[in-house]
């Protein structure tokens, strides 16, 4: 039963969190803080048992939990957690309890209530994580949709209704084609073998025809990819993180964007693992344009907080690239990116949260010379500054390189191109390092450094960042059993339907 508490003790807190914001602003962050120290033990639990696990080295499920809920459907409470599901659970925790301490002072409104949607969002983070059963998979996907939509429309800026409303269409629209698929293979496999279920396992051996089995995995992939977000999906993603409150752009750079990734790496490449070739090398290139695209846009802008938004369209577009380039080597680059965007783009959105908070603006324009004021915050700025461009020594770099040397096996070209956006990076993170905290000073007034608390939040990210650059072996460990297990056929001429031009049997080999 851990993995289904690592789920209910956030919802949990959530609704205490609620409840007691009714007599006191300072409980309900108290709760919610202590919510995910519990969860972490129980994470911290898992991960030093993985160290000697044999599953692990076996490629199974490290803990499993798998309970009848509607039978008569096929419906079950089917969670499990391996190594890729372990790495994003830790990330979860660990940017969710930094998401309740940065807006401690932030949040003077309705507080309970806040706790309650930032503990809801990540109990159903946590839920897509974990979940195979795909009934129970997108009931958390969805679950995860209407708190956020709250964290912006309340508690965010001065668009906030605009930014809250267009990002709810866009990924409730996304939603509705992944729901489609998820129905299409219940009744699929329901007509080749005469049980309905929604179990992972079971419609892992579906047979599908050809021109279903591409119409299937592109419900799933334009949901996931919307989510992700890939160009041209993702004009939500700008608005969204710059209305946001900093805990929602958190959440929102650090682990929404994840389950996006996620879902392409669990679900796309295992149940169509003769078609996601076929369509490969047209995600590569929505990769590669993503890359340049979101560097470039970066680079346009003089809101400090859409500039780091659009660094994420560049950042994820490497995790697209790494797993279409479909080989161990890219996939674990890919996951890696997943682990230091998260971490450094996260720390960036504190960042400018902790500059809006003191200067009451984002515009670049406006500032200038915030070193000699504030030395300690300008300080962080450059660390991740730095990681986002790819330093070595960063988490990113890792990530960068692994994905670039995976891609670089499959197609030099492509690999080629999307080194450009690693130039790019580093353009726009020393000109937004230049920008807003040396040069002019274009302000007037004192501000005050980062405190106690915020130097805290900010140590914490600069000891996962560096770890993940310095010591990446761990995670390359605990995450090559489940990526060497997935062996990808390009498509051949005995594989490729004539008429169709896609895989003529699509099945687990």
């Amino acid at each position: 039963m851990i993995l289904a508490w690592l789920i209910i003790i956030p919802l949990a807190g959530g609704v205490a969190a609620w409840a007691a914001g009714r007599k006191d602003g300072h409980w309900p962050r108290r709760l919610s803080l202590a919510a995910l120290l519990i969860d972490a033990v129980l994470f911290v639990v898992i991960w030093r048992d993985a160290a000697t696990e044999p599953a692990l080295a076996r490629g199974t499920w490290l803990a499993e939990l798998h309970l009848n809920w509607i039978p008569q459907f096929g419906i079950g409470i089917h969670l499990a957690m391996d190594g890729l599901s372990l790495v994003l659970v830790g990330l979860t925790l660990f940017l969710g309890m930094l998401s309740i301490l940065c807006s401690w002072t932030e949040i003077r409104d309705r507080i309970g209530f806040f706790h309650a949607n930032v503990m809801a969002i990540l109990a159903g983070i946590l839920g897509v994580f974990l979940s195979l059963d795909l009934f129970l998979f997108y009931f958390f996907w969805e679950l995860m949709l209407v708190p956020m939509y709250f964290l912006i429309a309340i508690w965010g800026h001065e668009n906030r209704q605009y930014a809250s409303l267009k990002f709810f269409i866009f990924t409730q629209a996304g939603g509705l084609f992944m729901l489609l698929s998820i129905l299409a293979l219940y009744f699929i496999h329901h007509a080749g073998t005469g049980v309905y279920t929604f179990d992972y396992s079971l419609l892992l051996g579906t047979p599908l025809a050809p021109m279903t089995s591409l119409l299937v995995m592109l419900g799933f992939l334009i949901s996931f990819v919307v989510k992700l977000p890939m160009v041209p999906f993702h004009p939500w993603l700008p608005d969204a993180h710059t209305e946001a409150p900093t805990a929602g752009s958190v959440i929102l750079a650090g682990l929404l964007l994840k389950t996006g990734a996620y879902g392409i790496i669990r679900f796309v490449l295992p149940l169509f693992p003769l078609t996601a070739p076929v369509i490969a090398p047209a995600m590569q290139a929505f990769a590669v344009i993503g890359i340049l695209y979101g560097a470039l846009l970066s680079f346009a802008q003089t809101d400090l907080k859409r500039l780091v938004a659009y660094t994420s369209v560049s950042h994820m577009g490497f995790v697209l690239l790494g797993i279409f380039a479909m080989n161990t080597t890219s996939l674990q680059g890919a996951v890696m990116q997943m682990l230091a965007h998260g971490v450094s783009t996260g720390a960036l959105f504190i960042l400018v949260g902790l500059v809006q908070e003191r200067m009451h603006t984002r515009d670049m324009e406006r500032m200038g010379g915030l070193w000699s004021a504030v030395p300690r915050l300008s300080g962080m700025a450059l660390v991740f500054g730095l990681a986002a461009l790819g330093l070595p020594g960063f988490g990113n770099f890792v990530a960068e390189f692994l994905v670039l040397l995976g891609t670089y096996r499959m197609s030099p070209a492509t690999a080629a191109i999307a080194a450009a956006g690693l130039v790019l990076s580093a353009v726009y993170a020393l000109w937004m390092v230049q920008r807003a905290f040396q040069g002019n000073r274009r302000w007037s007034g004192s501000l005050p450094d980062l405190s106690l608390r915020e130097t805290g939040i900010m140590a914490l990210l600069v000891i996962a960042i560096f770890w993940l650059g310095l010591y990446p072996g761990r995670v390359l460990d605990i995450t090559r059993p489940l990526v060497s297990t997935m062996q990808f056929i390009p498509p051949s001429a005995n594989q490729l339907d004539a008429r169709t031009g896609g895989p003529a049997h699509d099945r687990m080999p």
